[in-house]
């Protein structure tokens, strides 16, 4: 069976709470999860995660650190508009943010499908490997969002508007 959900790990774990996706990729290694999710750490390869979108996929979930001004830890489910990226046709290899990714991913002819973004507020993102305290207890809650999603069951996230990533 083609995975029809690709959940992605992303972030730089030598910037302390932006590994908090590679982190809850690691966790969800020992998950129950259906045969059609994909998971996978893509740290800062932003184009290695292009290139593997143009496989096609139903449902994109992106896991990240997403400084909103919230208390660190604070975990927000996004649906990403990323509508509009296509009309920019400027892409720096060397720093793939997720709308970069987009962007290149809309040139090549592709589509991640919808797009949710697991954000975590951070406490901490200067040079050093490890989150924070209040980043690593949200990892488990990261884990269940991600499992409800999988499953077709809404994670009790709080849902923020659609936002461009």
């Amino acid at each position: 069976m083609r995975p029809r959900v690709l959940v992605a790990g992303i972030g730089n774990i030598f910037l302390g709470d932006d590994g908090f996706g590679v982190e809850v990729i690691k966790e969800l290694e020992g998950a129950d999860l259906p045969p059609w999710v994909q998971i996978a750490d893509y740290g800062i390869a932003g184009m290695h995660l292009a290139y593997d979108l143009l496989g096609g996929y139903d449902t994109t979930i992106l896991l990240d650190a997403t400084p909103h001004g919230r208390p660190p830890g604070t975990l927000s489910l996004i649906e990403a508009d990323t509508g509009d990226l296509a009309a920019s046709s400027a892409i720096d290899a060397h720093g793939m943010q997720p709308d970069a990714v987009f962007r290149l991913l809309r040139l090549l002819g592709g589509d991640a499908g919808r797009v949710l973004v697991i954000g975590c507020e951070p406490a901490c993102l200067d040079g050093g490997i490890g989150l924070s305290p209040a980043v690593e207890a949200a990892v488990p809650a990261a884990v269940r969002a991600v499992t409800e999603l999988a499953w077709g069951t809404s994670p009790e996230l709080p849902l923020k508007e659609k936002t461009e990533v």
